[in-house]
């Protein structure tokens, strides 16, 4: 019996130290860089015909933005935002007033078989930087939009 209890708390420790290993902390920069690595994979494949330009104003958020452009059930495709604006940030928690954000437009993305597939793979990728992030909230939001598409 006391070698079922031993066994059983070594495997109970072992979950608890390995769960705690895949919780690392990503500092801003690498979360920049993981980022950055998503969008260079996909920005080639984003069509741009017909894009608008936003300035950022004091107390926007991209998801009020992106509600703006795309209606409000669009709120989490921000991240098509981001892809088209990577030049000028990476994180989408960051835009700051005065910043000038492409915004593609949604619906000729969509049409677009190719660029479809491709935005269903971007969005899983961007969905597992937000984990990173630890914002898992957003990441099933962005896994339930690539599993749409």
């Amino acid at each position: 019996m006391k070698k079922i209890v031993f066994m059983a708390a070594a495997i109970a420790l072992s979950f608890v130290t390995l769960s705690c290993a895949t919780n690392k902390e990503y500092t801003q920069d690498e979360v920049n860089t993981a980022f950055e690595k998503v969008y260079d994979k996909y920005v080639s494949s984003l069509i741009l015909d017909g894009a608008k330009t936003y300035q950022v104003v004091e107390k926007d958020t991209l998801s009020a933005i992106t509600v703006k452009y795309y209606g409000s059930d669009k709120g989490y495709y921000f991240p098509v935002i981001m892809l088209a604006s990577s030049d000028v940030v990476l994180d989408p928690d960051l835009i700051k007033p005065g910043m000038k954000l492409t915004v593609p437009d949604l619906q000729k993305n969509l049409d677009n078989p190719a660029s479809r597939a491709k935005m269903k793979s971007f969005f899983k990728e961007i969905a597992t930087v937000y984990q990173k992030k630890g914002n898992l909230f957003i990441r099933d939001k962005l896994n339930e939009i690539a599993d749409s598409l």
